[in-house]
């Protein structure tokens, strides 16, 4: 396994980390048993970060891990990051909810802190601009997130403080050039770089404005998500979860299959699409780690054998409109 630092943490976290949402379907269509033989078979393979939400199945994810955890041990060294997204009715009550929520986190966690706690929210200059948005004054102003999340920081619940980087590119800017976040999470991958690249006028998917950029400004660690586009590289079928997400919809699902399907005609023969997505994700100098779901021991195997694939091709490079390696 390979380690990188996580910005101004200081945290060595491995290249690969375990995201425990729904996509994957690890949280709710496996068994405890088989929960726990991925996690075991991620630990022995030296993953050593574990990222999941509150919002995740309604805490499942959470109690997932939780009972796992508790089967196995959390070995030294071994972090876990959760979130919280604040619902319309209750952006009156940043203070009340955010410990409600992570209180409960906690609880079916079952640990007294966890090494991040991330806003989940998309950042946007008006709420509800896209789904469950919130403002830059939202979060940054008197009795906001940041001022909140410190406040558990302080007590000793969390240690460190994250982003979700979805959203307006001008709204992210503003938090993260306010310097009070450790970390990101920010969509990153072979059909959508636009985190980590300027992008031409012609571009016309989601951009999110070169974000990285501003991160490692500012020193942040950044965490690469949806590096198979929620299924579409690795030329599987939609997620339940995207059947019913606003967020990541199947109507870009649907289109992501098919623009998979003409860059694996691209790859030399012994490289998966799964193995260039990771690579090319984690070739980024800001990315400190891509986070990835996964449902069975063989597939930590072959996430992990991808760290030591062959460059990704020119003519790959090329098509995305992305590069470097």
């Amino acid at each position: 396994m390979e380690y990188r630092t996580l910005g101004k943490t200081g945290i060595r976290v491995s290249a690969i980390a375990f995201g425990a949402g729904p996509v994957s379907g690890w949280m709710d269509e496996l068994s405890p048993d088989a929960q726990c033989a991925v996690i075991h078979r991620a630990l022995d393979l030296g993953i050593n970060w574990f990222d999941t939400a509150a919002g995740y199945g309604n805490g499942q994810s959470e109690a997932g891990l939780g009972r796992t955890f508790a089967h196995l041990g959390l070995p030294d060294g071994v972090h876990v990051a959760t979130k919280v997204r604040y619902p319309e009715g209750r952006l009156g009550e940043i203070r009340g909810y955010t410990r409600e929520s992570v209180e409960a986190s906690l609880g079916r966690l079952g640990m007294r802190r966890v090494t991040l706690l991330q806003l989940h929210n998309s950042i946007t200059m008006r709420r509800g601009d896209e789904p469950t948005s919130i403002t830059p004054e939202d979060v940054l102003g008197k009795g906001g997130v940041l001022e909140v999340f410190r406040e558990l920081q302080a007590e000793g619940l969390v240690w460190h403080l994250g982003l979700t980087g979805i959203g307006q590119p001008a709204a992210l800017r503003v938090v993260v050039e306010s310097g009070g976040f450790d970390t990101i999470q920010v969509p990153y991958n072979l059909l959508n770089p636009s985190a980590g690249h300027q992008m031409s006028e012609l571009f016309t998917d989601t951009n999110y404005g070169n974000i990285m950029a501003d991160c490692a400004a500012q020193r942040m660690g950044v965490f690469a998500i949806r590096v198979f586009a929620g299924g579409a590289l690795l030329g599987a079928p939609p997620s339940a979860h995207t059947l019913k997400t606003p967020f990541f919809p199947l109507a870009l699902y649907e289109r992501d299959a098919r623009r998979a399907g003409a860059l694996a005609a691209l790859l030399p023969a012994g490289l998966s699409l799964q193995a260039a997505a990771l690579r090319f994700a984690l070739a980024h100098p800001h990315v400190t780690s891509a986070l990835a779901g996964f449902r069975t021991p063989a597939e930590v195997d072959q996430a992990v054998s991808a760290l030591c694939s062959p460059p990704l091709p020119d003519e790959l490079l090329a098509a995305i409109g992305g590069g470097g390696q």
